[in-house]
C-alpha cells in the first residue's frame, strides 16, 4: 500500500519574484510609502521576504501612461499561492503603480537569484 502525507494548502510556500514600476512623478516619501505598503501586505498575509531591491529610476522601453521612465523595485519572497491574487489586485488598484509582474520561481531560478544577489552584494532579509 502507498502512504501519502497530507499537507494543508497553507503549508505550501512557493518562491516568487515581483518587479513593479512606480510613476516617476512620485516623491521619495511617496515611493517609500508605496513600497512599504506592498511589503506590509505580504508580511501580513504570511509571506516571508527573501530580498528586496530598489533599482532606481530607469528609462522605459516604450511609453507607459505618457511617461518615459519609472522607479523599478523588486521583491523576492516565499508565500502561499492564495496570497498572490489579492496581492496583484492591490497593484491594479494603486494608481502609483504603472506595471507589475509576479513570477513563480522554480529551483533553478531560485539558485540563479541567489547567485545574482551575492554577485551584486544585495543583503537578503
Amino acid at each position: 500500500m502507498f502512504t501519502f502525507a497530507l499537507l494543508k494548502i497553507n503549508d505550501i510556500m512557493n518562491h516568487y519574484e515581483t518587479v513593479f514600476i512606480l510613476n516617476p512623478v512620485l516623491s521619495d516619501t511617496q515611493i517609500e510609502e508605496t513600497v512599504k505598503k506592498f511589503e506590509d501586505f505580504l508580511k501580513n498575509n504570511g509571506a516571508k521576504m527573501v530580498a528586496k531591491e530598489d533599482w532606481g529610476l530607469k528609462k522605459l522601453a516604450y511609453p507607459i501612461q505618457h511617461k518615459k521612465s519609472g522607479f523599478y523595485h523588486l521583491f523576492e519572497f516565499t508565500a502561499p499561492g492564495e496570497v498572490i491574487e489579492p496581492f496583484e489586485v492591490d497593484f491594479r488598484r494603486d494608481e502609483r503603480v504603472m506595471r507589475f509582474l509576479t513570477v513563480k520561481l522554480d529551483k533553478h531560478a531560485v539558485a540563479w537569484a541567489e547567485k545574482r544577489r551575492t554577485k551584486l552584494n544585495v543583503k537578503a532579509l
